[in-house]
């Protein structure tokens, strides 16, 4: 899954400074709905790491059923933090 692609995907461009408040969120409840339909664990793991990148992911506990998802995502978050410029 490349992440331009992702960008073209939901939102029409891989330039998001372009994208307006509502391609912005039309955007984000497309993969809201495409993470709740996904079925494969690698594509709901990559939907549900941009849907945080745009505090837009549902809690760990309704994403992911088992428990080594949910610390791949929490490991995931720490690691956006610490690189995050203070």
């Amino acid at each position: 899954m490349d992440f331009d692609d992702q960008l073209r995907r939901y939102f029409a461009t891989d330039d998001l400074m372009s994208v307006t408040p509502d391609v912005l969120a039309s955007g984000i409840e497309h993969m809201r709905v495409d993470f709740g339909l996904a079925q494969d664990g690698e594509r709901r793991f990559a939907l549900w790491a941009m849907l945080h990148m745009f505090g837009a992911a549902p809690d760990l506990d309704v994403a992911f059923d088992n428990e080594e998802d949910r610390n791949s995502a929490r490991n995931l978050m720490e690691l956006l933090e610490r690189a995050a410029p203070e």
